[in-house]
């Protein structure tokens, strides 16, 4: 039972972010919309903090899982490029609930450092499975790579910010025509 309480747990803290479009939620708002006691969250997360946390390494999990299925399907640097910005806006990761999540969690990270270092790992993973694809391909794969992150960043807030978002489609395009126009200098 537990991990079916943690899950839902985790599933709560989502949807309660994107709900309130903040951090400033309570654990009994959590645990209400999961069905349970607050008592029972405290029990197993301790505190919000830790709440919060879990409900972002749910997030890169499933971002995780995407993204090494499409690399494994890939057979060349572009393939794996391709790979890697189609996962960043997957429906399952680019859906309203996630974006208002990754919003929370850089906001998190500067205040906690659990939540710092899981955001570093993310940066250092994607970067590194930006620049192996990147090497072959470019002269100067770190601007490149660091530019590529910048520009998926900024399409997650950009999402946030809209009356109407953007499809998947259109931010994978964005950033692929970004990469193609650098790789042409």
């Amino acid at each position: 039972m537990e991990p079916q309480r943690r899950d839902a747990l985790v599933r709560a803290t989502i949807a309660e972010i994107a709900n309130a479009g903040t951090l400033d939620i309570t654990v009994a708002r959590i645990a209400r919309r999961a069905g349970m006691s607050p008592a029972l969250a405290h029990h197993y997360f301790g505190s919000k903090d830790q709440m919060l946390l879990a409900a972002m390494r749910h997030v890169l999990a499933t971002f995780g899982a995407e993204a090494r299925g499409a690399l494994a399907m890939a057979t060349g640097p572009h393939e794996r490029l391709t790979a890697i910005v189609r996962a960043c806006f997957t429906p399952s990761n680019f859906r309203d609930e996630v974006v208002a999540a990754w919003l929370n969690f850089y906001v998190q990270a500067q205040r906690e450092g659990g939540t710092r270092r899981l955001l570093h790992i993310y940066h250092a993973r994607l970067r590194s499975n930006l620049l192996h694809a990147l090497r072959s391909l470019s002269d100067d794969p770190d601007a490149l790579a660091e530019g590529i992150g910048a520009m998926i960043d900024g399409l997650y807030v950009r999402q946030a910010l809209r009356r109407e978002g953007l499809s998947s489609e259109a931010s994978t395009a964005l950033v692929l025509d970004y990469i193609e126009m650098g790789l042409r200098r």
